[in-house]
């Protein structure tokens, strides 16, 4: 098996065995470009940062890149030479995000719970896309200062609040394959105390019902997160956090107010059947 890439925002490039024979491994590669694109890529992408992202050589890249551009789902700009991704994308996410039936029920607790804690506070619905989490679904209170963070943000699944509280509502098999990817991605030291923490969430999520990370993710924003799994069969795994910078959200709030808010959050998701 071959891995490429070891930073938080790379794709991880994971190639099947060749005895696999029902694995597309050409297929694999162009979801791979797809998903290198982020939200904050407002100006594109080039065949060399593409290259990066994903850690394939520029000759793939450029044969990749230049089928999508002709099945439309890529778009490119001959004045900067960068790629942009196509409407035809647009219309796959939202067929994922309507068959999502859970999002538009947890939207409007989201928005009264983001509303009550003020001061620019985020609340987010997110699942698992590989290495990463991905919003799902956002809502925000007022605030001039806020965390610039919207539905398809992608941020890490092994060092973020949501993330951590994600695999520590997984079973011990998905638990197991994640910490082998960490394991593989990151330096010895790094894997020690992400592993710590991964051990901490646990312990708070069934001591507590959430996870509070002060300062992890990023060093003046502190979130709670709880995992979530659906009572309906056909949706995954996911997870809510709440954050924000910690002048407005300092641990005691998160603690003796936001994260049980956060908790009776899920449990009324699940009370009308999600």
């Amino acid at each position: 098996m071959v891995r490429k890439r070891t930073t938080d925002n790379a794709v991880d490039v994971a190639d099947k065995p060749d005895s696999d024979r029902q694995f597309v491994t050409a297929l694999h590669r162009g979801l791979e470009i797809l998903r290198a694109f982020r939200p904050s890529d407002k100006a594109g992408l080039g065949n060399s940062e593409l290259a990066d992202r994903t850690g394939l050589p520029n000759s793939t890249v450029s044969r990749l890149t230049f089928t999508l551009l002709k099945s439309g789902y890529l778009v490119y700009d001959d004045g900067t030479g960068r790629y942009r991704m196509g409407v035809p994308v647009l219309s796959l996410g939202y067929a994922c995000l309507a068959g999502m039936q859970v999002r538009e029920t947890a939207q409007v607790y989201m928005q009264e719970l983001a509303d009550k804690a003020g001061d620019g506070v985020l609340v987010a619905l997110g699942g698992r896309d590989d290495m990463s989490m991905t919003y799902l679904a956002a809502a925000r209170s007022k605030g001039v200062i806020s965390l610039q963070l919207s539905v398809g943000s992608r941020i890490s699944l092994a060092r973020s609040a949501i993330g951590q509280a994600y695999i520590a509502g997984t079973d011990e098999t998905e638990r197991s394959e994640i910490i082998d990817r960490i394991r593989t991605r990151y330096d010895a030291d790094k894997v020690n105390e992400i592993l710590d923490g991964l051990d901490d969430a646990r312990e708070q999520v069934l001591k507590k019902g959430f996870y509070t990370m002060v300062g992890g993710w990023q060093r003046d924003v502190n979130a709670v997160a709880v995992p979530y799994r659906s009572q309906q069969p056909d949706t995954p795994m996911l997870a809510f956090n709440l954050g924000g910078y910690s002048f407005a959200l300092p641990k005691e709030r998160l603690e003796d107010d936001l994260g049980p808010q956060l908790v009776e959050l899920v449990h009324m998701v699940n009370r009308v059947g999600y």
